[in-house]
């Protein structure tokens, strides 16, 4: 995307739009997506969104613009059917009643007013004003917005406020305008939309885009990883040797039209009564796994490669879904490729790992980024290999491909892309993985306290054998007893500035919740079996430092957190069904 460099910062105006796209193969439909673009370049506007570079130390300023109106000025409704029973922005709920939980005579059909937005920089350490907290919302600067309708939410005033004391910017109307530091570790960190109760539909229908943190200490510099990476303005036929990939699921109508469940019947087949005839939520589906991989904004998509040494970035960006990722000779999986094309993990969510890992798969849970080196030197040229994905067709609950689940259907959600090797254009001179000195990791000190913190999911009370009705956090009380708790509830994790704690994680329901902490990275201490099992060490692939942990059913996972500035934060589930109605907290750092 295009920027203005200031003295001491680079600056970004990007919009939300939506727009039409060439997601499925050519031939078939076009796409109507939600999608981030520079406001100046219309044709930047694409799902996923390109790329922002940043480098350690240098202040990126983004004005997000919500840009959801026809040329009119009008208002654009959402693609996806929006349930208004949630705990959600609620904008006709108006300034008193936004952020909330609606209730109504009979039972509504979807909201079709102008759609909320507010985006999050998955990874990064930010101020409280520029982490995309779920209640400081916008609508569009609509000409047609209802009267009585909250046009921000809760937190967007006092953010707002907060921001231009510090920066001497005010917010126009339809607008927030963030700033990242960027003084973490060198990391692929993503930024989605985190709207209060419709990220599940925002980050479905198009808003995401990696954010690349490049130099400082903890990072390796160029002449040693493969690159270049894509980058903005460059000369047609330029090579890429760093490529980042997002992959995501998605289902579609034989018009091209995204497809979301519009009745909580598609995922049990409950008919209703729904709210208020009963307490579960006409529309919302616990979880939703699409039925097409996308990866960067194409289902199945050809990747010519040559044979050396390529830098992949994964990112799961998928709703629900958790991804098993190998490379294979064949796109049923049945023929596995040389020893030689081996996958090295050098980097995870929060940078690179304490030493390279070698692995034969990746698992990746929704949120999770691998930073990944694949020698394809070994193959000869015109040598067809898959990307395949063997995680299962539903929620991820542990266990390993057969014995535990099947592996993803293999002629659709289990092909994500190809590769096919072309001839070598230049001697590769990066440095074999195996040998790579990764810089230095320093792990953090002892811990100030353990918190002991709980996931849960509730069935409905008046409608017996439904169940769930929502999934929640909480707390572990006197007793080993859990107390499960809503967004609105008080806070109850408040740590002290400066802090390190241990969070134990008591995960009480049967899947595997990938939990994310805004703006920390923290370090995977062990997991513990429920009741009293022995203590395990995480992964290898796990000892560097993560925003996300996959936490396993009926498991204790704990992590080491150092809080670094006082701010009113969240942490959640990633499954995006499950944060969006009630699996999300308020975190507050600092004060009470």
């Amino acid at each position: 995307m295009p920027l203005d460099s200031g003295a001491d910062r680079d600056i970004y105006t990007i919009g939300v739009r939506q727009f039409r796209q060439q997601v499925l193969p050519p031939g078939m439909p076009a796409t109507t997506v939600f999608g981030y673009g520079s406001t100046g370049r219309p044709e930047t506007f694409h799902y996923p969104a390109f790329t922002i570079e940043a480098r350690y130390g240098r202040t990126v300023q983004v004005t997000w613009v919500n840009q959801l109106v026809d040329t009119d000025g009008r208002y654009l409704p959402h693609l996806l059917p929006v349930d208004p029973t949630l705990h959600w922005a609620n904008p006709p709920g108006g300034a008193r009643w936004r952020d909330s939980r609606p209730t109504f005579p009979s039972t509504p059909g979807p909201y079709h007013g102008p759609v909320p937005i507010v985006t999050h920089l998955h990874g990064g350490a930010n101020t409280e004003e520029s982490d995309g907290y779920a209640e400081a919302w916008y609508l569009p600067d609509a000409r047609n917005t209802p009267r009585g309708y909250a046009r921000v939410g809760s937190f967007y005033e006092e953010f707002a406020t907060k921001s231009e004391a510090k920066f001497g910017q005010s917010w126009a109307p339809g607008e927030a305008v963030f700033h990242y530091a960027n003084l973490n570790r060198a990391a692929t960190l993503w930024f989605h939309d985190h709207a209060l109760g419709i990220t599940r539909l925002n980050v479905y229908a198009g808003m995401s885009g990696f954010y690349l943190l490049r130099g400082g200490p903890s990072d390796l510099g160029e002449g040693i990883l493969p690159g270049p990476a894509p980058r903005l303005g460059d000369p047609p036929g330029t090579r890429y040797y760093e490529i980042p990939i997002v992959i995501q699921d998605r289902s579609f109508r034989t018009d091209g039209t995204l497809f979301y469940p519009a009745s909580r019947a598609s995922f049990d087949g409950f008919k209703g009564p729904y709210s208020p005839g009963s307490d579960i939520p006409p529309i919302w589906n616990p979880e939703y796994l699409g039925n097409v991989m996308v990866t960067n904004g194409r289902t199945w998509p050809v990747l010519t490669v040559e044979p050396r040494r390529y830098r992949f970035r994964f990112l799961n960006g998928c709703n629900a879904r958790s991804l098993i990722l190998k490379i294979v000779a064949d796109p049923l999986g049945h023929r596995p490729v040389p020893a030689k094309l081996a996958l090295w993990q050098i980097g995870s969510d929060g940078g690179f790992l304490p030493a390279p890992v070698q692995r034969d798969q990746l698992l990746l849970a929704p949120a999770e980024r691998a930073d990944v080196i694949v020698d394809f030197s070994s193959a000869l040229v015109g040598t067809e290999l898959y990307l395949i994905n063997e995680g299962p067709d539903v929620v991820f609950a542990g266990g390993t491909v057969g014995a535990g689940f099947p592996a993803a259907n293999t002629k659709t959600t289990g092909q994500v892309m190809k590769f096919v090797v072309r001839p070598l254009v230049a001697a590769d001179t990066t440095t074999p993985p195996a040998r790579l000195t990764l810089p230095p990791f320093e792990p953090l000190g002892a811990a100030d306290r353990t918190r002991r913190v709980s996931l849960g999911e509730v069935a409905s009370a008046r409608v017996p054998g439904v169940s769930p009705r929502e999934a929640l956090l909480g707390v572990i009380g006197p007793n080993d007893k859990p107390k499960l708790l809503g967004w609105a509830d008080p806070i109850t994790e408040n740590p002290a500035v400066g802090s390190t704690e241990i969070w134990e994680i008591h995960n009480l329901t049967k899947d595997a919740h990938p939990i994310h902490i805004h703006e920390v990275q923290f370090q995977v201490v062990d997991r513990q079996m429920l009741p009293a099992g022995g203590r395990r060490p995480p992964e290898a692939w796990e000892r560097g430092f993560k925003d996300t942990v996959l936490a396993y059913p009926q498991e204790v996972t704990r992590v080491k957190v150092r809080f670094g500035q006082a701010g009113r934060y969240m942490w959640h589930c990633h499954i995006l069904e499950h944060e969006d109605n009630e699996m999300m907290r308020p975190l507050r750092v600092g004060r009470p």
